[in-house]
């Protein structure tokens, strides 16, 4: 399954008003953060004023808040339909590897918007608990596959759901997070692209020695 898109909808044109308000305030927060973003540039890239903005959002800091749940929702919903408990447990950690790992790489404006907020050290998502209750399904789903992984002696039975998600998210998150300074430094320069293939297979190798018994 092919992860959605977050960033601008495809008929830009065609949106509401208050929905290209919304997704020119992502993009913007993705590039300058929450504190460089201004009122202005959001109103001026949704060919608006300052004052619709503050209509249908009320503060930059709501609309930021609403921007964070949004980007976190889209990754968990289309986690969700990955339909893996149809699968075999080491086939289903697989692909939700594999997938975690290329919806992080084909969606850079969701890792800027997670790096923006631990910059602010997660001010807003403390304040948040549907974002706590919406992540929840991360560790749920990784749970199922575990437990039936570990029923059958597939899994060590002392790895746990939070581990590896660190685990999946360290891998796909540096890959995009650091991918300026790596190329740079270790790969000539090089489009980060390149090594999506060698990089996701590195990913799944190194989760399933993690978890294997």
């Amino acid at each position: 399954m092919e992860p959605q898109d977050i960033s601008l909808p495809e008929r830009f044109a065609e949106a509401s008003l208050k929905e290209k308000i919304f997704f020119s305030a992502l993009t913007l927060f993705a590039e300058f953060g929450l504190n460089g973003a201004r009122m202005e540039q959001i109103a001026e890239k949704a060919g608006t004023t300052k004052r619709m903005v503050v209509y249908h959002f009320k503060s930059k800091e709501l609309l930021y808040v609403q921007v964070l749940e949004y980007v976190y929702t889209q990754i968990r919903t289309s986690e969700r339909q990955l339909n893996l408990a149809d699968l075999p447990p080491v086939e289903a950690m697989v692909q939700l590897v594999e997938w975690t790992f290329d919806f992080h790489a084909q969606h850079p404006d969701f890792i800027r918007i997670i790096c923006m907020e631990n910059m602010q050290r997660g001010r807003f998502i403390k304040e948040s608990s549907f974002l706590r209750e919406i992540n929840r399904s991360a560790l749920d789903l990784l749970e199922e596959i575990l437990s039936r992984g570990q029923a059958r002696q597939l899994f060590n039975a002392a790895i746990t759901a939070k581990d590896v998600h660190r685990l999946i998210s360290s891998f796909s998150f540096y890959h995009v997070a650091n991918s300026y300074t790596f190329s740079n430094l270790f790969e000539e320069g090089r489009d980060p692209a390149e090594y999506t293939d060698h990089y996701r297979k590195m990913a799944v190798q190194v989760v399933l020695r993690y978890i294997g018994p």
